[in-house]
């Protein structure tokens, strides 16, 4: 028997499978359409593309493992986080949803600030509301697109659309739902409060539940239409961070991860709310009941140096990148990356920070641009890590994944910049594997999804800091971080 992790992606759909003791068994991957970035900013995919993209996946992990539907006891989902997704009375899709990245929406978020008051929207969802949150997103639409607006009946995330093709049922979790701005992540329910402030229709909302909460079964439509079979339950699931948080072991204090991606989050475990008053980090409900967590984000960690090797060094295979790294020697001769390609959350919360190299001289080699990158990546995750240690996270070790992970010399990296050790894990599957966890969970095979995590999670490698490498980063974070206070007012244009 097996249990499927469903992950909807920005690049692709996965699929994944693992057996009763959480070993993973089988995976397949359908690539997505390219996202459409229509202007600077702005970045949309379209919904239908990421089921057609689920349909390959699901049919493809079943025949790699030779099995059929009937052999998948429960499916759990995840995926990006803060998309919208429009439905109408038809339950078509009423526009491309704008993803996570999509920055467009600061007249929106201004315009809540000065309606609402920045004091009571924190009362409200316990965080500030920034541009890449999904709340914006819709009023965006309301304010941009009232044809659009007038046609919404139900507002969904993205795996939640999967759900939706899959079950015929509206449904989110608490951890996901916890990043629209809509969501009262200490009392883990909607903010109807918040919404009847802005006029919005609570109608529009799905119903949330707890990650393990079984939310409805596949039909005989999706059945026939992934090779899944008819009554097979799908848990709530969870954002991707909150699911790979499960697929890492985050389950408990005193762990703390840092996943390399698209975006990099340094993700901490609480037991209680707590949340940090600038709203550098989020606050939001973890996919284990009755807990939170707060996690940092940096926009463009993997995404810098997908842009690197898209733009300046096409063909290239990222391990080629980072063996020429290698070359280059700690610091990057004083040259700095600022990875603000899409804008920052953690530390600066800036939709109009932008990207690129500080202090580059006719001395600098493309080994230096490289290093420097990866430098100012991890830098920014540091930001992210200080600031969780500062809400009372103990962090003794951070468990690292993501595609950044799987280098030995990023990981190395990243254990001296943040002057800790640093922790593989046997399984690197991140959010997809998470999801399937909570489908364990969800369907009885284990008592809780802290069970289940701590049963299926094992440490395989270790890296610790070297003390000459952790003094150079020491200085150069420091530097590096005099530098957007120092450029601000040319990104504000002031």
């Amino acid at each position: 028997m097996y249990w499927m992790g469903l992950d909807v992606g920005t690049g692709g759909t996965r699929a994944l499978l693992v057996d009763e003791r959480g070993a993973v068994q089988h995976a397949f991957t359908a690539p997505h359409e390219e996202m459409t970035m229509l202007r600077p900013l702005w970045a949309e995919q379209r919904p239908e593309n990421w089921w057609d993209a689920a349909q390959q996946a699901v049919r493809g992990v079943l025949a790699s493992a030779g099995a059929s539907g009937q052999s998948v006891r429960g499916i759990g989902l995840t995926g990006q986080m803060h998309g919208l997704v429009l439905l109408d009375q038809a339950n078509a899709v009423i526009r491309p949803a704008l993803i996570w990245c999509d920055q467009r929406t600061q007249p929106q978020v201004d315009a809540i600030n000065e309606l609402v008051g920045k004091a009571a929207v924190l009362g409200f969802i316990a965080n500030p509301v920034l541009t890449g949150f999904t709340l914006p997103k819709l009023l965006w639409v309301r304010d941009n697109e009232p044809a659009c607006f007038e046609r919404v009946r139900k507002m969904l995330l993205p795996k939640d659309y999967l759900r939706f093709r899959l079950t015929g049922e509206y449904a989110c979790d608490v951890s996901d739902a916890s990043g629209t701005a809509l969501f009262d992540v200490v009392r883990r329910r909607w903010s109807l409060e918040l919404a009847e402030r802005l006029g919005i229709d609570n109608a529009i909302l799905p119903q949330a539940f707890e990650s393990h909460c079984v939310t409805g079964t596949v039909s005989r439509d999706a059945a026939v239409a992934t090779g899944l079979a008819e009554g097979t339950p799908v848990v709530a699931g969870a954002g991707d961070q909150a699911a790979s948080a499960v697929g890492s072991g985050i389950v408990e204090p005193g762990v703390v991860s840092c996943t390399i991606g698209t975006s990099g989050v340094v993700f901490a475990h609480m037991e209680a709310p707590a949340y940090d008053p600038p709203g550098r980090v989020h606050t939001f409900c973890h996919a284990v009941a009755g807990a939170w967590h707060v996690m940092g984000v940096t926009q463009a960690a993997g995404l810098s140096l997908q842009w690197f090797r898209n733009n300046l060094a096409p063909g290239n295979p990222y391990d080629d990148l980072t063996a020429e790294a290698a070359k280059a020697p700690a610091g990057s001769q004083g040259l700095f990356w600022l990875p603000y390609l899409m804008g920052e959350r953690t530390p600066h919360l800036d939709a109009r920070a932008s990207g690129g190299w500080v202090g580059l001289t006719a001395r600098h080699t493309r080994a230096d641009l490289i290093r420097a990158l990866l430098e100012g990546v991890s830098y920014s995750q540091k930001d992210c890590l200080e600031i969780v240690e500062s809400l009372g996270a103990p962090v003794d070790s951070v468990r690292v994944s993501g595609g950044g992970a799987r280098s030995p010399f990023w990981r190395q990296m990243l254990a001296d910049v943040f002057g800790k050790r640093v922790v593989v894990l046997e399984t690197q599957e991140g959010s997809a594997y998470g999801a399937a966890l909570l489908a364990l969970a969800g369907t009885g095979a284990y008592a809780s999804v802290r069970e289940a995590s701590k049963a299926a999670i094992r440490e395989i490698e270790s890296v610790d800091p070297r003390p000459g490498e952790t003094a150079i980063y020491a200085a150069g974070h420091r530097q590096y971080q005099s530098l957007y206070p120092a450029l601000r007012s040319f990104y504000h244009g002031k």
